[in-house]
């Protein structure tokens, strides 16, 4: 994966839709009382160019929070390949104990998920796929194991030039 971090994507030419997936809300006890503070977790994706980031906001507001993790996700944009309508091929995502399953469906299925990998496909622009979410349902831990499953689909002309043959022998 280097070389998908040694070329970073400009979000200032990408037309980028928000969705928060979760807000938390974090107490900390100390001598004087509580400390309440939020945590966000936002996926901010351009369908049309299909690239997709997520972050990470803490503040002591919601508004700012949110802000801050639509800031962090902007720094964090992956290039993901996919085909018209769908997936190239069956992919298992696992980050810590969340595993996510994304299959190829057919034109008219639509997208067939829930929580917080339904935001991050969405985010994509995938418009017929099937997920499953196997083990732990942390959003978190399922926006990095969607967006881990997303990374390691390849394209025909990658498969091809790694085997050495000509892409109509695949």
């Amino acid at each position: 994966m280097p070389e998908a971090l040694a070329k970073r994507i400009d979000p200032q030419s990408l037309n980028l839709k928000e969705n928060v997936v979760s807000i938390n809300r974090v107490t900390k006890v100390v001598k004087g009382g509580k400390n309440m503070s939020f945590s966000a977790l936002v996926v901010v994706g351009d369908p049309g160019a299909k690239v997709v980031g997520f972050g990470v906001g803490k503040a002591r507001e919601v508004p700012s929070a949110i802000r801050k993790g639509i800031e962090a996700a902007k720094k964090n944009l992956r290039k993901i390949h996919t085909l018209e309508f769908t997936i190239p091929h069956r992919v298992l995502g696992t980050f810590g104990s969340s595993n996510v399953l994304l299959k190829p469906a057919p034109e008219g299925t639509g997208v067939i998920a829930g929580g917080a990998v339904r935001a991050v496909i969405q985010a994509v622009g995938i418009p017929n796929v099937l997920t499953k979410s196997i083990g732990r349902r942390n959003p978190h831990n399922v926006v990095r194991a969607t967006i881990v499953a997303l990374e390691s689909l390849r394209d025909k002309q990658e498969v091809a030039d790694r085997r050495g043959l000509a892409v109509e022998k695949l």
